[in-house]
């Protein structure tokens, strides 16, 4: 054998003890030496969306980082296009698992294609993306749209309603518009309810959720008892329409439990903020990052489940529990720090609400 083969082979045998021999016991998802040298990168599509700084993107960092892997973002402010080009980008930098928010799932695909082709592991999160290749992280968004109905239509069980949903382009909002219809469809048949309009808002724009309820507003002479909005960001602008609804007369249900929503919640102007519990979903999809660079299969990440996507193919997901916030547990959000008294609290009059006082 010749010294230059030989010494090809010692290297090689070298790299190999060092990675047979780098993971210890006891650690993270993933371990530490499936973790090490493991760069994560999250695309966003949208990243102003208040509660990924706030509480998604911490917990992505806090998990990998702590399980010695490397974290890197990038955001396509709202263009597809761009991102195309962010997770192209990321694939040259040699990442290992992509966290995907993505806008448009059909424009996503071919970087979906070379990220498969560069052995890259892509982790839906939140965002469904038709495509069975990729692991699904979110909430049981079906369940989500169940309950702001539910707890709406627990109020106003006859009436008009107006829906407000998301991006057309997305998945969530088939998700959110079928626990949607399992509440409603039984009462719109019998004639209890109306629903004079149900529209779809681009991008999930507050302004332009705001001027969409205005011209539902005006079209219906103002009767309207309830709004079922499919975020808080969008019941904003459906509050705004509204002119406040200072005293409550509109029953608006939305999901996030975006901080102005809870305010919202406590005033009275808002009824229900259906909270997903962020922090929670950022940690585990941190964590499954992990176990992905080490054993790509995505079956066998932790609590990983058989599921449908919207278009009936067959997905690896793991869907957490939403919990609706309403007056009557807001200690609820409170306990768990996701936003101070002070701010839940804001211009509340006092004995009207208990936590506040």
């Amino acid at each position: 054998m010749s010294i230059r083969k030989l010494t090809v082979l010692t290297t090689v045998a070298l790299i190999l003890l060092a990675a047979c021999t780098s993971a210890s016991p006891g650690s993270s998802p993933g371990g530490s030496g499936a973790a090490s040298g493991c760069l994560v990168g999250a695309s966003f599509n949208d990243y102003d969306q208040e509660r990924w700084a706030k509480a998604d993107e911490p917990q992505f960092k806090k998990a990998i980082e702590a399980a010695g892997g490397t974290y890197t973002r990038t955001d396509a402010k709202k263009s597809s296009e761009q991102q195309l080009t962010d997770i192209d980008n990321l694939i040259g930098q040699g990442v290992k698992v992509i966290l995907l928010l993505s806008k448009d799932t059909d424009v996503i695909k071919p970087a979906l294609d070379r990220a498969d082709d560069a052995g890259v592991k892509v982790i839906a999160y939140d965002r469904l993306v038709e495509d069975e290749r990729e692991f699904y992280m979110s909430f049981d968004n079906p369940t989500v749209g169940k309950v702001i109905a539910e707890t709406i239509m627990g109020l106003v069980p006859s009436g008009n309603y107006a829906i407000i949903k998301g991006d057309k382009t997305q998945t969530n909002p088939l998700f959110l518009s079928q626990g949607f219809d399992e509440v409603t469809k039984p009462l719109v048949d019998s004639g209890a309810i109306k629903i004079v309009a149900e529209e779809n808002i681009d991008g999930w724009k507050p302004e332009t959720a705001q001027s969409t309820m205005e011209q539902i507003l005006t079209a219906n002479n103002d009767n309207i008892q309830a709004v079922l909005s499919q975020n808080d960001g969008m019941a904003t602008g459906v509050t705004a329409a509204l002119g406040g609804n200072k005293d409550g007369k509109v029953k608006i249900g939305g999901q996030d439990a975006d901080k102005a929503a809870l305010n919202r919640v406590a005033l009275g102007t808002q009824v229900v903020s259906v909270w997903k519990d962020a922090t929670e979903l950022g940690k585990k999809a941190g964590e499954a990052a992990l176990e992905l660079c080490k054993d790509p299969d995505i079956t066998k990440v932790t609590g990983a489940e058989a599921t449908k996507t919207s278009g009936g193919l067959d997905s690896t997901s793991v869907l957490l529990a939403p919990v609706p916030i309403t007056k009557d547990n807001l200690q609820t959000i409170l306990d768990a720090k996701w936003l101070t008294k002070d701010e839940l609290c804001k211009d509340v009059p006092a004995g009207t609400v208990s936590v506040c006082g």
